[in-house]
């Protein structure tokens, strides 16, 4: 049965996973499951069928074998036990839909309290290089692609997908990274004198998970071409229906320094029913840092002025409130609000958060977070990633270009370099994150528009057709701030429209006036 099996996948070119291989000839019908790897090619486009293509595609696969169970009269339920699909299915996300607002939540991450053990690290690097070989495998820059226990020792032109475990610099100037897979490791070396090679090796992270084409053996690679996961769409979405979504964070309710006059100002805005384009705005994003909380910095009880935390909650639930019912406000928690730092963090705590969870029209998800609006018939809508972006200071301070860049001042640079690598936070030191199988920091799905906060920097700009939102504060510069050369900017409102995608920057900002607007041909 297997050697049947695998002429099948020989004759149509597909490479077919050992242990799907196993599964399969348990089911002991050739031609249902011909008629299986041919749908699966077909449906999916890919040439490698791994259990990672049938899990991240479960609702595809379910449509397949419905079709399949019906003309092969086979027992659905079982062939599904087979080949892990029921499994899979009671921990898929959660997805929660508010048809009123055209509001889904996308992703989300089981909040798990346990001790934490050596094993759930191993256990969340195997998964997410699992993931990872799985979005970069079919890219054509890879030639010739092998793990790595199937290097041969005569040397020969090859491409592998690694883990970056460790990265010198050799004593003739050479860049040598050694990487592993999940077959073995390997050393691979990029000339010094391929400049252009050189500095984009500079730039690799430890943790990332890199492509790498070249000529070599075993031993090692003599890197030709390096290939990152990358974060691509094909085209900039445009919707069918007039509305606008606004993007903003870091309002830090509760310092001393929170600028309410300007916040009210803003809230006032929202409310007037005499400007034509205020009454299009269907969505106002909060990414992070609603309350400015209690002992995030030392002698943070020097800036507060609301010393207690489920005042501050109370406060900015009241101002909230105020907003006009029919804009959906959808907040994610950032590292002043309460919740865990180790991220994927949680939905606001109900014990602190309350008056937020009484207003009808505030959605809270986690941390980061994959949202859609605006979806209508025959349209999907617009997925949006939002993150606080906790781990930004890391790669401002680590990689080379960006620190030459001074990026903490223009965080776009950063989140074109995380969605360059397809993780949020790709370097184990980059931030605190709790170890889950499936990795909630990895970028499986490209989003429409990635907005982030915790810098207090305004930025605009495009990437593979993704649009980057970095948003600015509501709070003043503090001396803690100031102490690290931060240069926030203030009350600066992105608008985007989701039928043009014209972007606007509202500025309510104290002594500041009228409206600016972005161009794309500057990105």
């Amino acid at each position: 049965m297997q050697e049947e099996i695998l002429r099948f996948c020989s004759e149509k070119n597909v490479l077919l996973e050992r242990d799907l291989l196993i599964l399969f000839s348990e089911i002991d019908n050739l031609e249902a499951i011909k008629s299986l790897i041919n749908q699966i090619e077909v449906v999916m486009s890919k040439k490698f069928i791994n259990k990672n293509l049938i899990e991240n595609n479960k609702d595809k696969i379910n449509h397949i074998l419905d079709k399949i169970s019906i003309s092969h009269n086979l027992d659905l339920n079982k062939i599904k036990q087979k080949i892990g699909i029921r499994e899979f299915e009671e921990k898929k996300e959660e997805i929660i839909i508010n048809d009123e607002s055209k509001v889904k939540i996308v992703s989300s991450f089981p909040c798990i309290g346990k001790k934490l053990e050596v094993k759930d690290f191993v256990v969340h690097f195997r998964k997410r290089y699992d993931d990872m070989k799985n979005i970069m495998q079919e890219r054509s820059e890879l030639e010739n692609l092998v793990s790595i226990n199937k290097i041969p020792e005569d040397k020969q032109k090859f491409s592998v997908i690694g883990m970056i475990t460790n990265k010198r610099v050799s004593k003739k100037g050479n860049l040598l990274f050694e990487i592993e897979d999940l077959t073995g490791k390997m050393k691979v070396v990029i000339n010094s004198e391929k400049k252009e090679l050189m500095d984009e090796a500079e730039d690799v992270t430890l943790d990332g998970v890199i492509g790498f084409s070249g000529f070599g053996n075993r031993e090692i690679l003599f890197v030709n071409k390096i290939i990152f996961p990358d974060t691509r769409v094909e085209e900039r979405k445009k919707g069918p229906i007039e509305e606008y979504a606004l993007f903003i964070g870091d309002i830090h309710y509760g310092s001393k320094n929170f600028l309410e006059k300007d916040f009210l100002k803003f809230i006032n805005y929202l409310n007037n029913p005499k400007n034509p384009d205020v009454l299009k705005i269907k969505y106002l994003f909060i990414i992070g840092d609603i309350i400015t909380g209690i002992g995030n910095y030392p002698n943070q009880e020097q800036d507060l002025k609301v010393g207690d935390l489920e005042e501050q909650f109370s406060n900015i639930a009241g101002l909230l409130g105020k907003i006009r019912k029919d804009i959906k406000i959808i907040i994610s928690p950032g590292n002043h609000d309460c919740v865990r730092i180790m991220e994927p963090q949680p939905l606001l705590d109900e014990k602190y958060a309350w008056p937020l969870y009484e207003v009808p029209n505030i959605i809270i998800t986690e941390n980061p977070s994959l949202v859609n609006i605006g979806e209508y018939k025959d349209f999907p809508g617009f997925n949006i990633l939002c993150y606080h972006g906790f781990s930004f200071p890391y790669y401002a301070n680590t990689i080379p270009k960006l620190m030459i860049e001074k990026s903490m001042n223009e965080p776009e640079k950063i989140m074109k370099y995380l969605l360059k690598n397809r993780h949020l936070a790709p370097t184990h030191a980059s931030t605190q994150y709790f170890p889950l199988e499936k990795d909630g920091l990895l970028i499986r799905k490209a989003p429409d528009i990635f907005v982030s906060g915790h810098t207090h920097k305004s930025g605009v700009v495009h990437y593979n057709n993704v649009l980057i939102i970095s948003s600015s504060s509501w709070e003043g510069m503090t001396p803690y701030q100031e102490k690290f050369g931060n240069k926030p900017d203030h009350c600066k409102v992105p608008m985007f429209n989701l039928k043009t995608r014209a972007i606007k920057i509202l500025d309510f900002e104290s002594g500041e006036d009228g409206i600016k607007t972005y161009v794309e041909e500057n990105e």
